[in-house]
């Protein structure tokens, strides 16, 4: 849909990530007197989405749940999302909320299918800075039916590379799929998500079956677009990991028995 914002469709479940509607042109606040633009107009409106299962979001920041979400999506559907996140939307008037910590899970239910959704490690910013942002989450999604195993997608949330990072892919050596926030979303002149480079990287240690970044040119505050993504992926000989790209309102289609398109 536009910067961290995905419809996700799987195993009868349809749940929304970090959602942000607003216009092209209109500015939302980071905090502390910050506010950035956006740049990129998103590919639908709330208006405009299936019913929802779930909302999975990894902080409440305004390019990740803006003016537009709180407006207009239904105040009872369900989110899990991390305490603090829990507690601004609990003033907004969200009633339906599910809080986790990092590795902490919460099941979801839908007739013989279950989403778990796990919280993992994320860091925002850099420690002599990090008390100035929202606490983040990312997401590990897992999808069964009748006891099962289907799919496996994890979301890196806004975080740079820190050393948690490493502990995922040995609590889940299989990832089917990852989304990867990049777009080096700077701050004060302060990088506070991974740039393209990094971004690889992170591919590199989490080692999903397919990456897909997203979260790289919708805001004026992101100062390392998809073409630094795709130069650092270009250079590393060793990655293995299968890269998608894909732009606003772009659809991908996965297979879990192959594992691509």
């Amino acid at each position: 849909m536009g910067n961290a914002t995905t419809l996700i469709t799987y195993a009868g479940f349809t749940l929304l990530t970090d959602p942000a509607f607003l216009h092209k042109g209109g500015y939302t606040p980071l905090g502390h007197g910050v506010y950035t633009r956006r740049e990129v107009e998103p590919a639908c409106s709330p208006q405009d989405l299936p019913p929802l299962d779930l909302i999975v979001l990894s902080h409440y920041h305004g390019d990740h749940f803006d003016e537009v979400a709180a407006r207009e999506l239904d105040k009872q559907i369900p989110i899990v999302t991390n305490g603090y996140a829990a507690e601004q939307l609990t003033q907004l008037g969200f009633t339906n909320l599910h809080t986790i910590d990092t590795w902490e899970a919460q099941p979801v239910r839908k007739g013989d299918a279950q989403l778990l959704v796990t919280a993992m490690p994320a860091k925002h910013a850099p420690d002599e800075v990090v008390e100035l942002l929202p606490p983040v989450i990312g997401s590990m999604l897992e999808f069964s039916q009748g006891g099962k195993h289907l799919f496996r997608l994890y979301i890196t949330g806004d975080t740079l590379i820190h050393d948690l990072l490493y502990d995922i892919p040995k609590r889940y050596p299989d990832i089917d799929l990852g989304l990867f926030h990049v777009g080096g979303t700077t701050l004060l002149g302060i990088l506070v998500t991974m740039n393209g480079e990094q971004g690889v990287q992170a591919v590199k240690i989490v080692h999903p079956r397919v990456a897909i970044p997203i979260h790289f040119n919708d805001f004026s505050v992101f100062l390392s677009g998809l073409d630094d993504f795709k130069a650092a992926a270009a250079t590393k000989a060793s990655l293995t990991t299968s890269v998608h790209y894909l732009l606003q309102g772009d659809t991908y289609r996965f297979s879990v028995e192959r594992g691509e398109i």
